[in-house]
Parts: C-alpha cells; structure tokens; sequence
C-alpha cells in the first residue's frame, strides 16, 4: 500500500491533511494551528514530493526521510508540514485496523483528567478567578493554569503588580485542594525566575512554565535546580536533537512537546520515551481545539510516563473563533473534569464537510 495523493484544506488557522493510498484507504490529519496557509504550502512543496510513491504504513521511516531529503530547511514550518502528514497516517493505519490511534501504540481507550488552561493575560485577577470558579462549577476541573509575567516579556509583567496579585488570589478563590499551574511564557530573567518560583511555592503552586527565554536551556536548568516546584517546557522545541540535551541536562522536571509543532506522533512518542528513560514525565501542549488536543489524548492514554493531566484550552469564540466548525461530532466534551478517548477508529473524529468547502483547497498526486 503506497501513498497516492495528499490532499490540503486550509485557513489562516488550521490546515487538515488528506492522506489517500493506491487502495483508495485514506486518512485525515492536521498541521500545526497559525499561518497554516503558510504551512499547506510547505506539504506540497516540501513534503509531498518525498511521500508520494512510498509505503503509507511505515511511518517511522517516512518521519526520518523527508528531514534528510529537507535537510536545507530544519526548523519549524517543515515539521509543522510532516505533522500533517504523519497523523494523517496514523489516521488511515486506524481506519484500516479498526482501532484507534491510543490503541495502536499500546494503550486504551478511555478518560483523562484534564485541567482548564487559560490564555489570557488581558484579565483581572478577579475577573480571571471567576471565571474559573464557574468552570469549577459547571465542568468539573479541579486544576487550572493561569498565565503570569507577559509573553516574552523581558522581564515585564502585563502590567505592574499583575502576577503578584494573581498568584494568591487564585489560591483564595480556588482553595486548597484545587491544583493550580502557571504559565510564563518565557517572560524572566533567572533571577526574577527563581524569586517568583519561591512566591509560587509558597501558594501551594504545582507547575512552573516557560519561567525563561525558552531557547536558553541553561537558564531554565538554573531555575530548575533552585526550586522544589516543577518547572515545565518544550512547547516549541520541533528538532530531535534539542530534546536530547534538555533532557540528558534536567533542564525541566516535566516536558512538554506539542504534537503539531514538533512533527507528528510518532516524533512525540520518541521525545516522550527519552523523557521516560530519564525517569521525567510528559504533559504535551496542546492550547487549542483543534485536532492537537485530540492527538494529545491518545498520547496520554498510551504513554507509560504520561504526566498529571491534559492541557485543555478554556477560550471560546471571543478568543479562538477559528476553532469552532471544525469538526461533525465533538470530540472534546468534558465531564466532571476529565475528556474521554472513544475506541472510533484512528482519531475518531469527522471534519466538518462544511468547513471543508470554505477552505483553500490544494493536492498533489502520484500522477
């Protein structure tokens, strides 16, 4: 069985990848959310070209040849593009064994405990805690993340006095048996770092992240080193090698890929069992609701190493119109505070035909 034709539908935000065999099999992924019209050229200037004619099920040796023949092009929007392809393939390997994705890498389906993570920085302290208290209420979360600092921020917070004020707040409102995480952004300095790392431990805080430029793995493995509470990162890190030395330096006490920007499952499953050989656990990122949220839950339910919880974005159209329409079944509803993994085959989820119809349309085919 060999690929026939990749096919792209894409918007400004989200870009799903068509995968059809030479037997006519196909299966649906997506790259990484933003400037995905960007990324949809990518697939078929960058990627196609090296996929088409080759088995569809060896995925493994489909991640490792296209970097090699790409080799110029490293970095970001060439894995965002493999990611595409790579969970399309997952997809079609599920439809054709009736199983899903979790169950095809060793675990079952079933439900996850997630915790509602917020995007926000643009909020009060107040209005930020009820906001979650209502979600507590309603859904069921008992732990939520919070962004502090500012994003990138050079030391800066959002505005003065905004993180000091946040930190206890959160916990006052949220009491304690509600577990709270913190996002920087790779907003400070070490030393800042390692001085709001202390106020967060003090507030019961269980999760640090991003608390540096996150490019600087020195510095955040100064952080690490000096705090009790975990500090957290990797979102953005898509090269193999990278993952190699934060790891083997404890540069973070939990890692956190994202399956979209780092070039697919089957790279995130290698990142995950490196962090498992470090004995370090691994809570993806995953800000969004499109399809990476649902990738990532067939990761944790599979992963031995699988950390705490699955990130889960609380943001709506006011914040992310782009997500919503996407999909005909819903494949994120939360019940007292966990998402659940059906056992549909591969991903289990339906693009909406609708959807698809408004999108720009591109393909590239064996012919």
């Amino acid at each position: 069985m060999k690929i026939s034709q990749i096919e792209t539908f894409a918007s400004e935000f989200v870009c799903f990848v068509k995968v059809t065999a030479d037997t006519g099999d196909i299966g649906w992924g997506q790259v990484a959310p933003y400037c995905a019209d960007i990324t949809a050229k990518v697939v078929h200037r960058q990627v196609a070209p090296h996929a088409l004619g080759q088995p569809a099920l060896d995925i493994d040796a489909l991640v490792d040849l296209i970097p090699e023949r790409e080799h110029k092009f490293p970095g970001s929007y060439l894995q965002r593009a493999l990611g595409g392809l790579d969970t399309a393939l997952w997809d079609l390997r599920g439809r054709l064994e009736g199983k899903s994705v979790c169950e095809l890498i060793g675990g079952t389906p079933g439900a996850i405990r997630a915790y509602a993570s917020s995007m926000k920085r643009d909020i009060t302290p107040n209005d930020e805690a009820a906001r979650l208290i209502r979600l507590r209420d309603d859904f069921g979360f008992d732990a939520f993340k919070f962004r502090i600092g500012a994003e990138c921020g050079r030391g800066k917070d959002e505005w003065p006095g905004r993180t000091e004020e946040i930190v206890p707040t959160m916990r006052k409102a949220m009491g304690d048996d509600v577990a709270l995480l913190v996002d920087a952004n790779s907003c400070y300095t070490v030393e800042q770092a390692i001085e709001i790392g202390k106020m967060l431990q003090d507030r019961g805080i269980s999760h640090f992240e991003e608390p540096c430029p996150y490019w600087e793995y020195e510095q955040t493995r100064r952080v690490t080193e000096a705090l009790s509470i975990d500090v957290t990162g990797g979102e953005q890190d898509c090269e193999l090698p990278n993952w190699r030395w934060m790891i083997e330096m404890k540069a973070v006490d939990v890692v956190q890929p994202d399956i979209c920007y780092l070039g697919g499952l089957t790279r995130t499953l290698r990142v995950a069992e490196m962090a498992r050989k470090a004995g370090l656990p691994c809570t993806p990122h995953c800000a969004n609701l499109s399809m990476v949220t649902l990738f990532t839950m067939h990761l944790l339910r599979a992963i031995p190493n699988a950390g705490k919880y699955l990130e889960f974005s609380i943001e709506r159209e006011d914040y992310y119109p782009w997500q919503y329409g996407l999909f005909r079944n819903d494949p994120y509803i939360i019940s007292d505070g966990k998402a659940t993994v059906t056992g549909e085959p591969g991903w289990g989820v339906e693009i909406d035909p609708e959807w698809l119809a408004r999108s720009t349309y591109q393909v590239s085919d064996a012919g």
